[in-house]
């Protein structure tokens, strides 16, 4: 109702912009009506959530990975912590150049960018959650003779477990500013292909639908699956 009415003021009685630069919710609805009704929209969303599915779970293991080597080795920790840190400030869009050198204006360019763009956050999330574990919990599973593997199996990874899981939220929402960054300047098909297109034809009513689109389905994915997990971590510790 605010965004009718802001329309209503701004375009129809004051004119203070014009139709093609600020849309109307009803312009917005239809525009989203004829995406699905042709399966523009339907077939975006399936090529895009294939490509994020595919980079996120590849940045999410190696993310892991090399936060547990960071922590492991204090030689890495020392000269590539800092590293990391400065890389995971760097826009998503800043690594398309050597994707495309190096893999061609392909999938392959795509997906590295999106595992470009979460893997620090999530190495980062790992490490953090892994140097927080409390102390007292060690020293209780060294005394019952933990060590090794089991230690961190069954100790440090379950203690570290709430940070891995806010880095690994903070990861996905970087794999989606990295897919959008690659599929609006080459993909073929793809959500970011039809914002695109949206700006080229200067239809704002379809570039605000695939901004809509993008919003739901982030959530959608948070309520479904990073809440469900983080509310069952936390109830399990207690917090």
């Amino acid at each position: 109702m605010i965004w009718e009415l802001a329309y209503k003021v701004g375009v129809d009685s004051l004119g203070i912009w014009k139709p093609y630069l600020f849309p109307s919710p009803i312009d917005v609805f239809n525009s989203l009506k004829e995406l699905i009704l042709d399966n523009t929209l339907i077939i975006a969303v399936i090529i895009s959530l294939k490509r994020l599915i595919i980079g996120y779970f590849a940045s999410l293991i190696i993310g892991i990975t090399l936060g547990l080597i960071i922590v492991r080795y204090k030689y890495i920790d020392e000269h590539l912590g800092s590293m990391i840190l400065g890389l995971q400030t760097l826009p998503s869009i800043c690594w398309l150049p050597f994707a495309i050198l190096w893999f061609g204006l392909n999938e392959k360019s795509i997906i590295f960018v999106i595992m470009i763009g979460s893997i620090f956050a999530i190495s980062i999330a790992t490490e953090s959650g892994i140097k927080n574990v409390n102390p007292i919990y060690l020293k209780a599973a060294k005394t019952m003779g933990a060590k090794g593997f089991r230690l961190y199996y069954n100790v440090i990874i379950p203690s570290a477990l709430p940070s891995v899981i806010s880095g690994m939220k903070q990861g996905w929402s970087f794999a989606w500013r990295g897919l959008m960054a690659g599929e609006m300047l080459f993909a073929t098909k793809g959500l970011g292909q039809v914002l695109m297109a949206g700006r080229e034809l200067a239809d704002i009513s379809q570039v605000v639908t695939v901004m809509i689109v993008i919003v739901i389905l982030g959530l959608s994915i948070d309520k479904l699956i990073f809440s469900r997990i983080e509310s069952n971590i936390r109830h399990r510790w207690g917090l």
